[in-house]
């Protein structure tokens, strides 16, 4: 009980701060989203977005994945990151003591800015990471004006 009464309103945050935590991974199992700015940490895969004046850049990091299994689209500013992931079968007699990779199916969906050129997208993919370039529409960018 004393420790109880010697608790200060801070160490409450801290228990707040951690249930979070724990519901988050709870949720992340089942697929629902746990925030309004990002997906949580379990999403698949996992993704760099960057901007430059000339076009946003997304790099989506899934080692294993069969560059023919991916399906890349954009679509109402929307990309889509689609695929599926083989893993090796395991033996009969093989014993698992823990499994933090998945196989199969995965989509993943980023929202882009409105000034993106949709015809304008190119997609490569090396060593396990696909990078994405989606340009910018010429009509948006900064341009200088000569002053006569």
């Amino acid at each position: 009980m004393v420790a109880t009464m010697l608790r200060t309103p801070a160490s409450w945050f801290a228990d707040l701060d951690r249930l979070q935590r724990e519901l988050d991974r709870g949720l992340a199992g089942f697929g629902l989203p746990v925030s309004i700015r990002a997906a949580s940490g379990a999403s698949f895969p996992a993704v760099n977005i960057g901007s430059t004046p000339q076009a946003v850049e997304v790099y989506a990091f899934a080692p294993g994945v069969d560059p023919a299994q991916l399906e890349v689209t954009v679509d109402h500013n929307l990309l889509t990151i689609a695929g599926k992931r083989e893993l090796p079968a395991q033996g009969k007699e093989q014993t698992s003591y823990t499994e933090e990779r998945f196989g199969g199916s995965f989509r993943r969906v980023i929202s882009l800015p409105d000034d993106i050129d949709a015809s304008q997208v190119e997609a490569r993919y090396v060593d396990g990471v696909l990078r994405v370039r989606i340009a910018r529409r010429q009509a948006v960018q900064p341009r200088r004006i000569t002053v006569n």
